[in-house]
């Protein structure tokens, strides 16, 4: 669902390197709570952010791919790492390096997700994220269906990941060195 102006601008908006992006979401993805850096990077007041879907601000650049291997990873119960292109409302858009993790309550039943946020290295998103990231999303634009692109490109971060011999987060957290 877009929110203000749909179109992009092509703005990249950055944050300081000392700032984290936090937000909370419950199991369904819905925004619970976000911090100040938050509302600023993404434009939208708390009111306009709380019980909407996080994907408000997921960018049409970002593979589809991408978010289906984090969801798995999360819905095993485990933390995931990515890098993240995201969309403000007015359409500019701005790069993270998302630490997510599920959160429990003092039962151990899984309530809802974490994501803290950094502002990664330009120079490993310009030479190393955006091009995978362009080879994920012809992978799905390639396809004959929107599901059949996702798993293809799916299997492709798969073959990646065999090929590497690591895992999604080792390979996301590799890529910075």
């Amino acid at each position: 669902m877009l929110y203000g102006n749909p179109h992009l601008t092509g703005v990249e908006r950055t944050f300081d390197e000392n700032e984290i992006i936090v937000t909370k979401t419950d199991l369904a993805g819905k925004i619970t709570y976000g911090n100040d850096t938050f509302y600023k990077m993404a434009g939208f007041s708390e009111k306009e952010s709380l019980g909407k879907q996080h994907n408000i601000i997921r960018h049409p650049e970002m593979p589809r791919a991408a978010f289906k291997l984090v969801w798995d990873t999360l819905a095993a119960g485990e933390e995931v790492f990515a890098y993240v292109n995201n969309r403000s409302k007015n359409g500019d858009h701005y790069w993270v390096f998302a630490h997510i993790t599920p959160s429990f309550d003092t039962s151990g039943k899984l309530v809802g997700y974490h994501s803290s946020r950094r502002k990664p290295n330009r120079s490993l998103i310009e030479e190393k994220i955006i091009p995978l990231y362009k080879d994920l999303l012809a992978v799905e634009k390639a396809a004959s269906s929107p599901k059949e692109g996702m798993e293809n490109a799916v299997q492709a971060v798969l073959d990646l990941l065999d090929q590497t011999g690591m895992g999604f987060n080792e390979l996301m957290l590799s890529l910075g060195r």
